[in-house]
């Protein structure tokens, strides 16, 4: 399929009318966004952000506890105040290319689905007691070190690898329900949504498989890419649309019952092609009728969900998955800056140094891997094995937990408990 450019325009929004569920506070001085008040405050960055910007200002989150919708990737603002003064581990047998992935943890219901170096799956509830293992590889297939990522509907528990299997299998005992191969490597989020499967793999194709027996329904090409890159294909869905980038930095929507190309914009320039390798972008996220993403190449985007016309851009750079909270868009930049954002002009509100806990010789060589903003705080991981608890009012670090010496997972939150995994085991906090 030939590469389709759509011809967008940037739009930067100077004017300020904010949602009046969300506001933020300078010194004791409330300023609310519907007022229009002191907007010159708000700094738009030419570069990446390498000082702070606006530390003073406080915000404040006004709306009620939402959690994410998995189909959108947006995380939302979670219930969640635990002191993660105790703490709990499965082991298990050390993932040898655990730094160099990105898995992530699943859940079912209250039980959590992980595998080890060996490729087991493993499912252990939350007391950390092993339900089931069930290992689908052979010895020649486990000598390739296949990342394995997982997706839910009820009882049933769909897994796809880097070898280009996909099998679902009963999330009650692990038995194997049907198995199919692709010719490609997959690597990517799994969605499921009315008995589909959507998954994409290496060479930038989207495929639609039936749950119920695994055949492929359709498939989309877009243009491939001669090298792989390391960072997961983003899908999200609304409506009747399916979206998904692919390693150049085109986003793609597609009819998802027809998988008929609706629109793609093309966000890198032709020389991508050579650098694709090192390009990184985050997961897309929905919010109401934009999509929100960014990439290391210093862009942060927001695009019109039924045009994918570029409303706005902005100079962030971070691979991180945002949140969405009102009209507020939380992220963290490579740097170690904790940056909020007004989603409807794309402005910088604030940006605070949350690496700021870290020598300055060390930090050069952290990155945050994801976050979550709860009741009180945002809880941070990074590639150092630190979990940071951070104070989303003022922006500051409060507390830096050793977790490891090394890379943990973005942290997951289910009802009081708090989840992170690292190369040979899965980690509680309470």
């Amino acid at each position: 399929m030939s590469r389709i450019f759509l011809i967008t325009f940037i739009f930067f929004i100077y004017s300020c009318s904010f949602n009046t569920k969300s506001s933020f506070w300078s010194g004791s001085k409330e300023i609310n966004y519907k007022t229009n008040k002191n907007i010159n405050r708000l700094f738009k960055a030419e570069n990446s952000i390498s000082k702070e910007i606006n530390p003073k200002i406080k915000i404040n989150i006004n709306s009620k506890f939402k959690k994410g919708i998995n189909l959108k990737n947006n995380q939302g603002w979670v219930n969640f105040d635990g002191n993660l003064k105790s703490m709990s581990k499965y082991k298990f047998s050390k993932i040898n290319t655990f730094n160099d992935f990105e898995p992530d943890i699943g859940f079912v219901n209250e039980n959590i689905i992980f595998f080890d170096n060996k490729r087991n799956i493993l499912s252990f509830d939350r007391n950390s007691k092993l339900l089931w293992k069930k290992n689908y590889y052979q010895k020649n297939q486990i000598k390739q070190n296949p990342i394995l990522f997982f997706a839910n509907y009820k009882d049933d528990l769909v897994v796809a690898d880097t070898m280009g299997n996909i099998y679902k299998i009963n999330v009650k005992d692990g038995s194997l329900i049907w198995d199919k191969k692709n010719t490609v490597s997959f690597y990517s989020q799994i969605k499921i949504f009315n008995d589909k499967i959507y998954l994409a793999d290496y060479e930038n194709t989207l495929h639609c498989f039936s749950l119920q027996n695994g055949n492929l329904i359709w498939k989309i090409e877009t243009e491939k890419s001669f090298i792989r890159s390391q960072k997961k294909t983003s899908i999200v869905i609304s409506d009747d649309l399916v979206f998904y980038n692919n390693s150049i930095g085109d986003v793609t929507a597609v009819n998802i019952n027809t998988g008929d190309l609706v629109w793609q914009t093309s966000t890198q320039p032709n020389t991508i092609y050579q650098e694709s390798y090192s390009y990184k972008a985050s997961d897309l996220v929905i919010s109401k009728n934009s999509i929100i993403f960014s990439n290391n190449k210093n862009e942060f985007f927001l695009l019109d969900k039924n045009s994918g016309m570029i409303q706005w851009k902005q100079n962030v750079n971070s691979y991180v998955r945002p949140t969405v909270i009102d009209n507020l868009i939380f992220t963290v930049s490579l740097e170690g800056y904790l940056v909020i954002l007004d989603k409807k002009s794309g402005k910088i509100i604030r940006a605070t140094d949350i690496f700021d806990v870290f020598k300055k010789k060390k930090r050069k060589k952290i990155l945050p891997i994801g976050f979550i903003v709860a009741k009180n705080n945002i809880y941070l991981s990074t590639s150092n094995g630190r979990l940071l608890l951070i104070d989303y009012i003022t922006g500051r670090t409060k507390a830096a937990y050793k977790i490891d010496n090394s890379k943990i997972s973005n942290p997951i939150i289910l009802g009081k408990s708090f989840y992170l995994a690292k190369e040979s085991s899965i980690i509680r906090l309470n």
